[in-house]
């Protein structure tokens, strides 16, 4: 398996290097003192949040040059582009996307977004018990680190 690692006996593998670069620069960026980055939901990165039966909406707005780094996701979903042109980072490489379009986030996914133009980037999940409250639904979809994705997968294997 080399420089990637499985997270439980039936995920996918994971590249290491990728987990170690991301997670020092979130850290990094976390402990600067610089109202320009965004620690969590922030005006910098307006959401709109959605519902419909099952289906969780999120929709981010990001302005041309921001950085975003996302949270890991428990599940897979998917995501679309409705504006503008970004470049993803994850640790199944290094992709480019104009608008339109959308593509399908497994899980154990993490995203390093940079946007070249003023952009739209809608997440949609199952949400098969219809919750609304944010937070929960964050609890329910993501996780903080790696560390704690590897938890909750050996605890719901």
């Amino acid at each position: 398996m080399g420089n990637k690692i499985k997270l439980n006996s039936e995920s996918r593998l994971i590249n290491i290097d990728f987990i170690n670069k991301v997670e020092a620069l979130e850290n990094a960026m976390l402990a600067m003192d610089n109202p320009l980055i965004a620690k969590g939901n922030s005006d910098m990165f307006p959401l709109k949040h959605s519902f419909s039966e099952g289906v969780y909406i999120r929709e981010m707005f990001m302005a041309k040059g921001s950085l975003v780094i996302g949270k890991l996701y428990k599940i897979s979903h998917t995501w679309f582009l409705l504006q503008g042109e970004i470049t993803v980072a994850t640790d199944e490489g290094v992709n480019h996307y104009i608008a339109p379009c959308y593509v399908h986030a497994p899980e154990g996914t993490k995203r390093v977004i940079q946007a070249l133009e003023d952009s739209v980037f809608v997440n949609v999940y199952p949400n098969p018990d219809n919750i609304t409250d944010i937070n929960t639904l964050e609890d329910m979809l993501t996780c903080t680190s790696y560390n704690k994705y590897k938890e909750y997968k050996l605890l719901n294997e």
